[in-house]
């Protein structure tokens, strides 16, 4: 049966009769569809190729290009296109039909194995950092074969990297990949201190998305969410989320239907959603899938965006993935919940049965730990955005200090080890069991650590949450600093290792002693309290973590000695591919802060203001015909008028005053002509008049009339009817 393609133009949710076993993956190219579609030998070469992780001779490609043709066509495909992640933080592609001329003045369709593998997208029109002048715009997209093929829109999508001509990475997939290997090569070789018989770790990913949902109708009227994302004016609603009646709550229908639309869609693209609920703030929900391997996660990550965009339109909501779109409730991350697992089926940030098992475990985490100590700058830069900003350190958001939660029975084990010769591994549990007494009631099995939402990198059980992700994110960002850090540390730490045994140590004395160490060395990143108060701010600085605030200058740990050694080391990034993205870092923290510091003069000058002063001539014209009845007794009449009229004259030419300077001091860092000082002025001098001009528009929404107002209030937008 052929599979419907996705109807733009169709607004009722299509229900399928089927459950969703029997349609997931229906639009993927996966090992169910190459054994269908693929020769035999062609599959088994392309399966070899993914799992070993080994390059496809073109004869292969052919028949792979071949039948994916096929396979495409039949689903009523008349495009394909190379389906990459520049450094827009978005994805891109370029249709190009099946056709080729047959000789006899028409066209066959053809689809071969040199257009499946490479194509040629323009490179200089991309975010690149000076890598490629606009005159050179050759760039290359090649296959990634172990993410699968897919169709969305008619359109078959085949997951590419992007690089340039002379080489370098323009995407995010490029140094993720290199990553993910670094990180396979270095933690299977510690992992075989274990298990001999270890060829691969993998590296899995299981993002939580968080979104909000308004009415297309509203989003349309407020130009500040069509243009960035989020509202750069709005009072607070007298309620919003300080009853915590949203959270888990029943979830409206409306929504619900959109939820059951976007999971089926999502379904059979490959993308296994499976949890979903109301988040805390009004309006605010999250999905969230089961985990897969990083590459694939990311990838099913940026789809999803691609679909839930599509999918809300088509019940008349739009979605925001800003981090902070309301000021006054939670902004929305995308948290990261990353671990490490063996070929074999060991889990390795989780206990295990035996003393053995738990040093693995205790191995891993403290390499971790020390990864994360020893890079916690350029982890923090790594999730820094003009966006991400707005959230950190606000409402249930983590710190922009970056931190590790283990929870009080690792703490225990770590404390043991670092302070003891001999160390207990033998009781290292998962789980524990608590009963309530209640014979209705189960008992209930508790996992070996809590959970604590202040902390930005948490160790959740049997891995690692890293919360301070924005939802905005390309998941990429984070997973390729993460993985390249510990692919690093467990490089270090095996050749210490090894060099103790050489020296005549036993294998187990001398990985307890290096991770003993270890614990000593990043105890300074351990911390279980709560993040958001001041005093660990203090003594986060005496600890020597890196607590700086300002996004542009957090971007300058990618260009640290220590930063640059560890990506030249595992061969993620070079040094010219590094200063390019800083560059684009830089140059689109500015843009997006110029776009809103655009579009709020705009507002304020052309909304606000006019409609503020007619409001103030009513109330003026009303003062004098109270004058008019009454002489002198109008005075005490026209009072709280007055008053009125007094305070929008002030907040009004405060806004004037306020949107002239930051014209001014925009224009000011726009004649500056390197990036990184350009985005320090703009946070420096653009951002602060930004959220003064607010502050007195906000207060001139609570004086002028409701009626009048030009723009949706908060009290409208977040809450769905």
């Amino acid at each position: 049966m052929v599979e419907e393609a996705f109807d733009r133009k169709a607004v009722a949710v299509e229900t399928p009769a089927e459950r969703p076993d029997q349609y997931y993956g229906k639009l993927v190219f996966n090992r169910r569809t190459m054994f269908e579609y693929l020769p035999k030998a062609t599959y088994e070469a392309l399966v070899d190729a993914i799992e070993n992780k080994k390059p496809i001779n073109r004869q292969v490609a052919d028949s792979v290009a071949e039948g994916m043709r096929r396979w495409a066509t039949e689903h009523g495909v008349r495009h394909y296109t190379h389906w990459f992640a520049p450094l827009t933080g978005g994805t891109a592609e370029k249709h190009d039909a099946f056709i080729e001329h047959d000789g006899k003045g028409g066209v066959i369709e053809e689809f071969s194995g040199k257009l499946l593998v490479q194509q040629e997208p323009d490179a200089s029109s991309f975010p690149n950092g000076g890598i490629r002048n606009t005159f050179e715009a050759r760039g290359y997209s090649a296959w990634d074969i172990s993410s699968p093929a897919f169709i969305l829109d008619q359109t078959l999508c085949i997951p590419t990297i992007f690089i340039s001509y002379t080489g370098e990475s323009l995407d995010y997939k490029t140094p993720l990949l290199r990553a993910l290997n670094a990180v396979d090569k270095a933690a299977t070789a510690v992992a075989k201190y274990f298990d001999p018989e270890v060829k691969h770790v993998t590296s899995f990913l299981g993002w939580e998305q968080e979104y909000f949902l308004v009415d297309e109708s509203l989003y349309s009227a407020r130009p500040d969410l069509v243009m960035t994302g989020r509202t750069l004016m709005g009072h607070e609603s007298p309620k919003n989320q300080q009853l915590e009646d949203h959270y888990f709550g029943s979830i409206p229908s409306r929504v619900e239907a959109f939820m059951l639309d976007l999971e089926i869609r999502c379904h059979r693209l490959g993308i296994p959603v499976k949890t979903r609920h109301n988040e805390v703030a009004p309006n605010q929900f999250e999905c969230a899938p089961i985990y897969e391997e990083t590459n694939l996660a990311n990838d099913h990550n940026l789809l999803l965006i691609s679909v839930m965009n599509e999918v809300a339109r088509r019940h008349n909501f739009r979605v925001l993935l800003h981090e902070k779109p309301f000021a006054g409730v939670n902004g929305s991350g995308k948290h990261n919940n990353w671990s490490l697992g063996t070929d074999r089926g060991a889990q390795l940030f989780a206990p295990g049965r035996t003393p053995m098992d738990n040093l693995q475990f205790i191995t891993f985490v403290v390499n971790v730990m020390a990864a994360v100590h020893r890079h916690n700058a350029l982890l923090k830069a790594s999730i820094m955005s003009a966006t991400n900003s707005h959230r950190l350190g606000a409402n249930e958001a983590p710190p922009a200090i970056i931190s590790i939660f283990t929870g009080s029975q690792l703490a225990a084990i770590l404390d043991q080890l670092e302070n003891s010769d001999e160390a207990d591994l033998s009781d290292l549990k998962k789980k524990s069991e608590y009963s309530l007494g209640l014979a209705q009631i189960p008992e209930i099995m508790l996992d070996n650590t809590d959970r604590n939402r202040t902390s930005p990198f948490a160790f959740t059980g049997n891995r690692f949450e890293f919360r301070a992700v924005g939802s905005s994110a390309n998941c990429a960002s984070a997973m390729i600093v993460l993985n390249a850090a510990v692919a690093e540390q467990l490089e270090i730490f095996k050749q210490k290792v090894d060099e103790a045994v050489k020296n005549g140590a036993k294998l187990t004395d001398a990985i307890l002693r290096e991770v003993r160490t270890l614990i000593k060395e990043s105890k300074a990143i351990h911390f279980d309290g709560n993040g958001y108060s001041d005093e660990w701010k203090e003594e986060a600085a005496r600890r020597g973590l890196d607590c700086e605030t300002s996004a542009p200058l957090m971007f300058d740990a990618y260009l640290s000695p220590s930063s640059v050694k560890m990506f030249e080391q595992t061969k993620v990034l070079s040094r010219p591919e590094l200063e390019a993205r800083n560059e684009v870092k830089w140059e689109i923290y500015t843009k997006k802060i110029q776009i809103e510091a655009r579009v709020l003069g705009d507002l304020a000058l052309n909304h606000i203001i006019p409609v503020a002063t007619r409001y103030q001539s009513m109330l003026v014209d009303n003062v004098v015909k109270l004058r008019d009845l009454f002489g002198e007794r109008a005075n005490e009449m026209a009072k709280c008028d007055l008053d009125t009229i007094e305070k929008i004259s002030h907040h009004m030419g405060l806004i004037k005053t306020l949107v002239a300077e930051m014209v001014n001091a925009r224009k000011k860092a726009n004649n500056i002509s390197a990036e990184r000082e350009k985005a320090i002025a703009y946070h420096d001098t653009v951002v602060p008049a930004m959220e003064t001009i607010r502050y007195n528009i906000d207060k001139l929404e609570l004086m002028v009339d409701n009626e009048m107002w030009p723009l949706p209030k908060y009290r409208e937008l977040l809450f769905i009817r």
